[in-house]
Order: C-alpha cells, then sequence, then structure tokens
C-alpha cells in the first residue's frame, strides 16, 4: 500500500480520536529513539527500510530534529537498546515496534515514568498505561477479511490450518477475529494452529508437520506472505495437491504479482504495510514539533486484495 495513502489516513485519524499527549508548546530540538526488529523477515526489512528512509524525511524537514534508528534481533537486546537510547542518547521521545509484547513493557513503561513521549507501533504492549500513543493496522481487521476469504472460498466447507506469528497482542487479535468466522461457519474445521513466527524457515517447518499428520487439508492460513513462502515450499515437496488456498498477508510484491496473474493458489491477499513506521514517525514528529495533539490512537484498515484490485497495491521497487 502507498505510504502516501497511509498518511493521509493516518493524519485524518488526528480529528477522530481522542488526543494524547498535549504539549503546552513545540520541542523544534526533539531527540527522536526509533526502536525496531531487525530484518529477521521481509515485512520486518520493508519496517527497517521505511524507518532509515523517514529518518532523513524528517531530519531534512525539521535541521533540528535528531533522530536515532535502532535495530534489534531479540525482545532483551530490544529491551537494553531503549534504555541506552534514554540514558545514553537522552531522547525524550520514543517510537518502538516492540520485538514482542509481553518482555518489552516494563521497560517502556520505564522509559515513559522518566517523561520520554512513547508512540508504539504494531504489536501493543500488555499494558497500554506504557504508552502516549498507538499506531497500527487494522488486526482484528486483518483477521476478520482473511476469514471471510477463507470461508467464501472452501464454499463454507473443509479443513483449515492456520500459522500464527511471533506471540504478540497483535498475533492474538488477529487469530481471535479469524476464528471468530470460523465458528460461524460450522462446516470448516480448523484443525490445528501453530505459531511459525513470521518466519519463513519456521513456516516450513511448521506446514511439515501439519502435512504429517493431517491427509486432507484444504486450504492453510499463513496469515504472513513470508510464512506463505515457508508454507509452499513444504506442499511442494510433500506433493501434495489436495491444497485448494494458501492465503498469506501483509501485501508482499511477490504474493500480490501472484494475485495478479492468477495463481491458482495463491488468490488473494489483506494489506498490512510495513509502511505504517513511516506514518508513526512522521505523526510523532509533528506533534512534537509543533506541540499539537496526537491522536491516542490511529488505526490504518485492512484491504482484501484480489486479481480485481491486485494492480493498485503492487509496488515492484519496493523492498517487500
Amino acid at each position: 500500500m502507498n505510504v502516501r495513502f497511509l498518511s493521509r489516513v493516518a493524519l485524518a485519524a488526528i480529528g477522530l480520536f481522542a488526543a494524547a499527549g498535549c504539549f503546552a508548546q513545540g520541542n523544534p530540538k526533539t531527540t527522536m529513539g526509533v526502536s525496531i526488529p531487525s530484518a529477521t523477515h521481509g515485512w520486518a526489512g520493508g519496517v527497517v527500510y521505511w524507518a532509515n528512509r523517514t529518518k532523513a524525511e524528517l531530519e531534512k524537514q525539521y535541521p533540528e530534529m535528531k533522530v536515532i534508528v535502532k535495530t534489534a534481533g531479540s525482545a532483551s537486546e530490544q529491551a537494553n537498546q531503549v534504555q541506552d537510547l534514554q540514558t545514553v542518547n537522552k531522547i525524550d521521545t520514543l517510537v518502538i515496534l516492540p520485538f514482542e509484547s509481553a518482555p518489552l513493557t516494563q521497560p517502556v513503561a520505564q522509559v515513559k515514568g522518566k517523561g520520554v513521549f512513547v508512540t508504539v507501533v504494531d504489536r501493543g504492549l500488555t499494558d497500554t498505561s506504557a504508552q502516549n500513543a498507538y499506531v497500527a493496522g487494522d488486526n482484528p481487521g486483518f483477521g476478520k477479511v482473511a476469514g471471510e476469504y477463507v470461508a467464501k472460498a472452501l464454499g463454507g466447507k473443509g479443513n483449515v490450518v492456520i500459522l500464527r506469528g511471533i506471540p504478540t497482542v497483535i498475533d492474538n487479535q488477529r487469530v481471535d477475529a479469524f476464528n471468530a468466522v470460523m465458528k460461524a461457519n460450522p462446516g470448516i474445521k480448523v484443525l490445528d494452529a501453530k505459531h511459525g513466527n513470521w518466519n519463513r524457515d519456521d513456516a516450513f517447518k511448521v506446514m511439515q508437520d501439519y502435512l504429517t499428520r493431517f491427509k486432507q487439508i484444504d486450504a492453510v492460513w499463513a496469515s504472513d506472505d513470508d510464512m506463505a513462502v515457508g508454507v509452499q515450499k513444504a506442499i511442494e515437496q510433500a506433493k501434495r495437491t489436495d491444497i485448494k488456498l494458501v492465503l498469506g498477508g501483509a501485501g508482499s510484491k511477490d504474493y500480490v504479482k501472484k494475485v495478479l496473474d492468477g495463481d491458482k493458489v495463491v488468490t488473494a491477499d489483506v494489506t498490512y504495510s510495513p509502511s505504517m513506521i513511516a506514518d508513526a514517525m512522521k505523526l510523532t514528529a509533528d506533534a512534537r514539533v509543533k506541540g499539537t495533539a496526537m491522536p491516542a490512537t490511529t488505526i490504518i484498515p485492512s484491504v482484501l486484495i484480489t486479481k480485481e484490485n491486485a494492480a493498485k497495491y503492487h509496488f515492484p521497487d519496493s523492498p517487500f
């Protein structure tokens, strides 16, 4: 999805949500720390790309602002980085996409308690009092849109397996919404749901297990395009022909291209762009520099991608 479109959505949300963190005066000398996972998979690679691109844009737009981007390969590493950003780099603003929800909640709360303005992106914390603002895709919508498409594609009957992401609040929201749709379709049986951690190799192993245990699988909700790659590799190696649908998510250029080309198994995708980190950084910077209000919550809608609209969501030059 085009970042300019996301930015318009995010900015429009200012008038729709309650304000959080309104300042008496702006601070053009803001020091913003941006803490994100390293490029452990394609979507995260997109986040890193957009974060560094937006750092350059913001420092050009606001010459007195300093933006420090840090990437972490684990929750513990990120927790240490957050502490260093506050103690060493003296940040007054933090934009963070947590590696995992629970392990980062207390470290972020401690930083906020020292006066740092905190915007949490995507993977929500387990205690919302640890943040000033939250920017994310529509995770319940992501699961609901996917569930409705799977149910329709199967005609309300069949066996489905699920690959979950990393244990986070957003993963719970997605899976709960998907399962709610499945429960409304009693002819569909969810055989199992295991964590593939939004990782191709992990998803490959999970799918191998599913293929060994279940002789009839009609559809796979991979819930992420990177995991869909691992899923399809496992299916190919097992030479299984019973699987009619593999549905990923996040709108990677490769999977949108499959939809666009009329792939027989990958017939749809669901948007969840990594450029949301750019929206979060821009909204936060604008509020901090100008001393204006920022919405407590900004939600970017999830959209079903089909062959009819795929061209609008296909960006060949994107890193993801």
